[in-house]
């Protein structure tokens, strides 16, 4: 079944009610707006509505999906003996609920987000789950939203996989790390060199994401912001991160052990 976020899932019962849910939401759907009216309108940030949210949902869901099938176990299987379909549920919701105290703060927005989530949460939840597994699932939930920023440190497999999904938003010009606009320096040069990020089955280690890129200057979002970004996530062990740089015919592949 299609969804406004374009999110696969795959037979997921409890996350196909929830996106039927999101579609039908007109007040998350205008804290996204709220989200982006702060960010790009009045601060002249990035993206952080329903593009971003949509971009690090799905990246999330497939970093998890891969992970699941690796025999990577999430925390909310290990700690509470539901299931990977309930840990799907939490890296979605944390993924579009993640920034909404961007509606009238960027600084430490993450706490902000908190009590908005929650908000949504109390609504959605009760939809699929008893009292108990809600309030479970919200935890979860909760903490990947607050973890997703520094200096908060994600503690579960889908606090991490959310925080590192956060950062993947850098395709052509969507750079996390904020920059002048019609300024050159090396914050403009790097956003404008992305190209595409894809996830992929890894061998070695079960995640590649791989960074195609025009310029060697995109190698500074690489570095300065999902090099942060998965170093301290927890699953730092789980990624292999490549950049291919087009220099003419050739393509050059740098590869980061992050």
């Amino acid at each position: 079944m299609s969804n406004i976020l374009s999110i696969p899932a795959r037979g997921n019962e409890k996350l196909e009610k929830l996106l039927e849910f999101v579609d039908g939401d007109v007040e998350l759907q205008t804290l996204w707006r709220c989200s982006n009216v702060l960010a790009v309108d009045r601060l002249g940030l990035n993206d952080h509505g329903p593009v971003h949210v949509k971009i690090v949902a799905n990246g999330a869901l497939k970093m998890l999906r891969i992970m699941v099938e690796r025999g990577v176990e999430p925390g909310i299987v290990k700690e509470y003996g539901m299931t990977a379909e309930d840990s799907e549920v939490v890296v979605v919701l944390a993924s579009i609920l993640h920034d909404l105290g961007m509606a009238f703060a960027r600084k430490a927005h993450e706490i902000y987000s908190v009590p908005l989530a929650l908000g949504v949460l109390k609504r959605c939840l009760p939809l699929c789950y008893s009292t108990e597994e809600a309030t479970i699932v919200a935890s979860e939930v909760l903490h990947a939203i607050i973890s997703h920023h520094a200096p908060n440190q994600p503690l579960t497999v889908e606090a991490g996989i959310v925080k590192v999904a956060d950062a993947l938003d850098m395709e052509k010009g969507r750079a996390r790390i904020p920059y002048e606009k019609g300024r050159i320096d090396i914050h403009s040069a790097s956003a404008i060199a992305i190209e595409n990020v894809t996830i992929e089955e890894g061998e070695d280690k079960p995640i590649t994401i791989s960074i195609e890129m025009t310029n060697p200057a995109g190698i500074f979002q690489v570095d300065n912001l999902l090099g942060a970004k998965i170093e301290g996530s927890g699953i730092e062990q789980y990624i292999h991160v490549e950049a291919r740089i087009k220099e003419g015919d050739e393509i050059r592949v740098v590869n980061f052990d992050l």
